[in-house]
């Protein structure tokens, strides 16, 4: 059968919107305008609106492929806002490679990664901030960061954009009526409420910002390099932290030739651990690219854990590693088999001093790796909030930040009426770009792109 429509006349988007691989039940998504005629090829019918018809979905010369249910969404009550059928047949890859197949032919075009929800923005079902709340549900890794997606997904992070940019908008016009008629004597009443506005706007920025900060920190988490010489229980404080034996353990210095990568939550923060090579000057050509590849693994960290032997002095080689370390990257020194030693042969307390901390800990029996947590949820910046968080991206920090630079402007310019709006809308244009109010095409393209494909 020939395609129904043309790609030039009209846009049927499709994608197989369950994750590839044999499954139960397998999920073909199609969205776009005028879906009647495909349903009928399809289906010999029209399913009756958001309720569910159990079909036989044929090919192209009548012959069954599957048999399952469908379920039509008319525009505009759908997830794109656009007319949408979705048809849920049996998960093996072979049936949902000739339903795809079967609906390109009827002139659909297989969707771009996040192309639906693209769709949903455009089509005002969800704003920007509500839209990258999707992409980072379905990857949220605890049930912390699955709970604070949640909340964004749901408008609460955008909710609360939008009560600022209100306020904002509440002053810019009492500032820009004070601008449109300089004939009128200004009331030190007004200017006083000006300034009670802004300062209220600020601590309500601050408040946002600050529950932001955590969503951030609960999205991206921590990267943690472990470094230190051979045979000083690296890969041995590895596994402690995972939970299971992930890096080889043996007695013989420099086992561990390449990096060894973990992630594990902690209050839900995602700390990725990075085991890596023992330090040491080596002519072992094998050891030597491991060595060189740790050093490139601390250049993209977030933190270090310096580890060496509880009872044994800190040598050349430790204080030839700090000296190479960048001086902002925080810095846990870990002196590792307390349980070697009598208690009072080492000491057990923690020490700080700059950037670094001293902790004891016992890889084998697992005696101060509580602290040690503690000190990676203080790194990645985790703090606990008495109010729900919600998942931020680096973008929305950045943008809220930008916004607050300007109220700190506007505050120094507030006799300056011209200046003083002016501040007042470049920090309205910074909040807008957070839900897309404001918004470039190659962000969208950029953010959209980082989505799976058939959401």
């Amino acid at each position: 059968m020939s395609a129904i429509v043309s790609r030039g006349t009209s846009d049927l988007i499709v994608a197989i919107a369950t994750p590839s691989g044999r499954g139960g039940i397998g999920v073909i998504r199609v969205s776009g305008t005028a879906l009647e005629p495909l349903m009928r090829a399809v289906l010999d019918a029209v399913p009756s609106p958001r309720r569910a018809l159990y079909s036989v979905f044929r090919g192209g010369a009548g012959e069954p492929i599957d048999k399952g249910i469908a379920l039509f969404f008319p525009a505009p009550h759908s997830y794109t806002g656009e007319d949408v059928l979705e048809l849920q047949g049996h998960g093996g890859p072979a049936v949902m490679a000739q339903l795809l197949k079967r609906c390109v032919g009827l002139g659909c075009r297989i969707a771009k990664p996040g192309e639906f929800t693209e769709r949903a923005f455009l089509n005002d079902r969800l704003d920007l901030a509500q839209a990258e709340g999707v992409a980072d549900l379905i990857e949220a890794g605890s049930e912390e960061a699955a709970r604070s997606a949640a909340r964004t997904l749901t408008g609460e992070f955008s909710g609360r954009v939008h009560q600022l940019t209100d306020g904002l908008i509440d002053l810019r016009t009492h500032v820009e009526a004070c601008i449109d008629f300089p004939e009128e004597e200004i009331d030190p009443a007004d200017r006083a409420s000006q300034e009670r506005k802004l300062q209220a706007l600020t601590l309500q920025l601050e408040t946002l910002s600050a529950v932001a900060s955590q969503g951030a920190v609960l999205r991206d988490g921590l990267v943690v390099v472990l470094i230190g010489r051979p045979n000083v229980g690296k890969s041995s404080l590895l596994n402690r932290l995972a939970g299971e034996d992930l890096a080889i353990v043996t007695p013989v210095a420099g086992t561990t030739r390449d990096t060894v990568r973990a992630t594990i939550y902690l209050r839900g923060v995602p700390i990725h651990l990075i085991d890596t090579a023992g330090l040491r000057d080596t002519e072992d050509v094998v050891e030597r690219v491991g060595i060189d590849r740790t050093w490139a693994a601390i250049k993209g960290a977030g933190a270090a854990l310096l580890i060496s032997e509880a009872g044994e002095m800190a040598g050349i080689e430790e204080a030839q590693i700090l000296q190479r370390l960048p001086g902002s990257l925080p810095t846990a020194w870990v002196y590792n088999k307390i349980d070697l030693y009598q208690p009072k042969s080492v000491s057990r307390e923690t020490s700080r001093q700059d950037n670094n901390v001293s902790l004891y800990v016992s890889a084998l029996t697992g005696e101060g790796v509580e602290e040690l947590r503690a000190w990676l949820l203080e790194t990645a910046g985790w703090q606990p909030s008495g109010e729900g968080v919600f998942l931020a991206r680096t973008r929305h920090i950045a943008a809220l930040r930008l916004a607050a630079g300007h109220l700190q402007a506007a505050e120094t310019r507030s006799a300056q009426y011209e200046l003083f709006a002016e501040e007042l809308r470049l920090a309205q244009i910074a909040l807008g770009a957070i839900t897309g109010e404001f918004a470039a095409d190659d962000l969208l393209g950029e953010i959209f792109g980082r989505f799976c494909i058939g959401k």
